[in-house]
């Protein structure tokens, strides 16, 4: 095949680049592909030396030995219902904030997007004190709702999408405008239709987010039954010791699993999504 026939990238792109690429994407396909394994080897064979690098027999027994030392029913009920609701409401909001410091005229309306900047370098773990006595006085403590409510703000997913309202055509916000238009009919049918990639990539940072909290949850819940995947996973890794890696790597699959696959589903909207969010403003 002529080489003026090939992609551009293909042409562009140097060994050295795509070797750096191939290292790269083995440092973090390896450990996951090992933590997969061993959740499916007996616990013996995960410390055979030389390594299995494929399970020589099959078992789910590390898998019965998980959800018999720790309630992985409970804990998935508890990540899902906190998980779905909380990315929900946290989208919804990024989406509403943003149209309105995209579209909308307001007083110290730059002042207020610089205090959203601000935010993005605040760390999480300085709020959280603060976080836990509001709730404790809310009564919230060990509650869905005591988990989800201090993180529904999301700084990111605002300055993300905002940025990528900002990059929409505007002739087209301006003929939705002269057909008489609303704010609402706006959003929801011309801003979002043509931001749907950064949507779900807020949406997507959203879940993932909510899934892998381990501190909060940790801190204001104080019962079995209110913990979630990765509280669960530090409770079977307590019960079961260290002397059965087979049923721990066996919950931490369960972990790290739908979102994975959520990732892998989803992947395609993130670089367009991000790449489509920048612009010069």
């Amino acid at each position: 095949m002529p080489a003026s026939t090939l992609r551009p990238w293909r042409r562009r792109t140097p060994v050295w680049t795509l070797a750096l690429l191939v290292l790269a994407g083995l440092v973090f396909l390896i450990p996951a592909y090992w933590m997969i394994t061993a959740a499916f080897k007996p616990n013996g064979d995960i410390y055979q030396w030389p390594l299995n690098l494929w399970p020589e027999t099959f078992t789910w027994d590390n898998f019965t030995t998980a959800f018999a030392a720790a309630p992985f029913d409970r804990f998935f009920l508890n990540s899902l219902i906190i998980t779905s609701i909380g990315a929900t409401v946290k989208l919804v909001l990024a989406v509403c904030t943003a149209y309105a410091f995209a579209f909308l005229p307001f007083p110290g309306k730059r002042w207020l997007f610089l205090g959203i900047l601000g935010a993005l370098m605040v760390p999480g773990h300085v709020t959280l004190l603060i976080n836990y006595v509001t709730v404790g006085n809310l009564g919230l403590i060990n509650s869905y709702a005591g988990i989800i409510l201090p993180g529904l703000g999301s700084a990111f997913g605002t300055f993300l999408l905002r940025q990528h309202f900002l990059s929409l055509p505007p002739e087209v916000m301006e003929a939705a405008e002269l057909d008489g238009a609303g704010h609402l009919r706006r959003l929801l049918h011309f801003a979002l239709p043509m931001s749907i990639p950064a949507v779900v990539t807020v949406g997507l940072i959203a879940v993932i987010d909510d899934w892998n909290e381990f501190i909060w949850p940790m801190l204001v819940t104080n019962t079995l039954d209110m913990r979630t995947m990765p509280i669960g996973l530090m409770y079977l890794k307590q019960t079961e010791g260290m002397n059965d890696w087979g049923a721990i790597m066996a919950g931490t699959v369960l972990v790290v699993l739908p979102m994975l696959l959520l990732f892998l589903a989803a992947q395609r909207f993130i670089v367009a999504g991000l790449a489509g969010s920048v612009v010069k403003h």
